[in-house]
């Protein structure tokens, strides 16, 4: 019997080159769209290769409704294609009030519709359909990226290249140097999912009974630490179904992080943006891990629905209406960037001379929940964006370089955008300039970035 065989040697294979542009931009989460954009708007041609069938990443595959669900009175942004986002949202009847910020809940499914409009306006070539494989090195400088898809092998050059795949998996194969979090200690992965069938109005009067706040949060397998001005505000926190299921045997014990929010309670029977199954352990870079964990979140997300119908008023009549297309991955790679930011940067209100936009003083991760409700707000800088060992290339999005702490704060979905129009308009000028991405004139960035709308001081 011929031993089966330890490896496979690929023979060499010609790949045909399908496009060239100035700049190429592979992931069309919140930081990628906003690359794209930005990039074309400051005059360039762009593609936007994406794996899914759809434009959005978190929003739209994942269902994370909640964009900028830290907004409140004195909270101050760097406004941008971010704001964009929800005010194209609002126009095009795909936005809610959210439940508990002065923001609006994207639709997830209404948001695919406006990234197209928003792709197609800005003459971006959008490139669905289309996973990453490799990139295409000249020695250490990028100049492009290979793809799979339906059509088999494909090559795509660009001036300059932007990593948004969230993961640094572009940055990774580059060679550039990343660090990556060890499973154990990666926040968890979530699976997403909306509800029909709900009575809002017995609903919402059993919240106002029994109002939760932040500080209810560190129950249970959480201890947060906030401020202290988050502790008495309200939080749409659901944890009590839970731990009564749990007591009688509904929910199996050692499932005992079920808990989490909701995001907009709709008049027609629909609760959207559940984010209450939280799976410690997903390595988001291991498709087995994830294999395993998308089944198991399914599954315990059912069981929250069992609970939520036994014990929540308004949810008797509650019914599964969908899961988000893929499993939601917090924390995985990031690059060691020419500035890795601290966790002092986020925590202190870092300023910095080569600032690409500004990002409010919200820090969601590791068991730290600051909300932005006093006017702090900190810089964005753009060597976070620029990873060490590969010319050519921008990194954003929640790969960008820090440590723990300034994850959770740049990870989020606003500032992700802030990073991305930050990343494009660079990429752009580069292009325009010919000059490398590392030696862009930061003030020309910065003054393109202020035509574009971004306050960046």
């Amino acid at each position: 019997m011929t031993a089966t065989p330890a490896f496979i040697t690929e023979p060499a294979r010609r790949i045909e080159v399908i496009h060239r542009t100035d700049v190429l931009v592979i992931g069309s989460g919140p930081g990628g769209l906003a690359a794209a954009l930005a990039a074309a708007r400051a005059g360039v041609e762009v593609a936007l290769v994406e794996r899914f069938g759809c434009f959005g990443g978190n929003i739209t595959t994942v269902g994370v409704e909640g964009f900028a669900w830290y907004r409140h009175e004195q909270t101050v942004e760097a406004g941008g294609i971010g704001w964009e986002f929800e005010e194209r949202a609002k126009a095009m009847g795909a936005a809610y009030p959210e439940s508990q910020s002065l923001s609006y809940e994207l639709d997830s499914e209404g948001f695919k519709l406006v990234a197209d409009a928003l792709v197609e306006e800005a003459g971006v070539r959008g490139m669905l359909h289309r996973q990453f494989v490799a990139p295409i090195m000249d020695g250490d400088r990028i100049i492009g990226v290979i793809t799979e898809s339906k059509a088999g092998r494909e090559a795509i050059l660009g001036k300059v290249v932007i990593d948004a795949t969230g993961d640094a998996d572009i940055a990774e194969r580059a060679g550039a140097v990343t660090r990556k979090t060890p499973v154990e200690e990666m926040q968890a992965a979530s699976v997403m999912f909306h509800l029909a069938g709900v009575d809002k109005r017995a609903f919402m009067a059993g919240v106002k009974a029994d109002p939760q706040t932040y500080g209810d949060w560190s129950t249970g397998e959480w201890q947060i630490e906030t401020s202290g001005k988050e502790d008495q505000m309200f939080s749409p926190f659901l944890a009590k179904p839970f731990a009564q299921a749990i007591k009688d045997g509904v929910i199996p014990r050692h499932l005992n992080t079920i808990a989490g929010t909701w995001g907009v309670a709709h008049d027609t029977g629909e609760l959207t943006y559940m984010n209450l199954v939280h799976l410690a352990g997903c390595d988001g870079t291991d498709p087995d891990s994830m294999t395993r964990f998308e089944i198991e979140g399914r599954k315990q997300a059912m069981l929250a629905i069992e609970a939520l119908k036994r014990y929540t008023p308004g949810c008797a009549g509650a019914r599964l209406r969908n899961f988000g297309m893929t499993i939601g991955i917090r924390d995985t790679r990031k690059i060691d960037a020419v500035y890795n930011m601290t966790e002092s940067d986020v925590r202190h209100e870092a300023r910095f001379d080569d600032t690409i936009g500004i990002y409010p003083e919200f820090i969601d991760g590791y068991g730290v929940l600051i909300l932005p409700t006093t006017g702090r707000y900190m810089h964005i800088p753009y060597r976070a964006m620029l990873p060490k060992g590969v010319k050519n290339l921008l990194v954003a999005g929640r790969a960008i370089g820090g440590d723990r702490i300034a994850h959770a704060a740049t990870r989020n979905m606003a500032c992700c955008a802030v990073a991305g129009q930050g990343a494009g308009v660079a990429a752009a000028l580069a292009v325009k300039s010919a000059r490398d991405v590392d030696a862009v004139e930061i003030a020309a960035v910065q003054a393109e970035l202020a035509r574009q709308g971004v306050r960046v001081q």
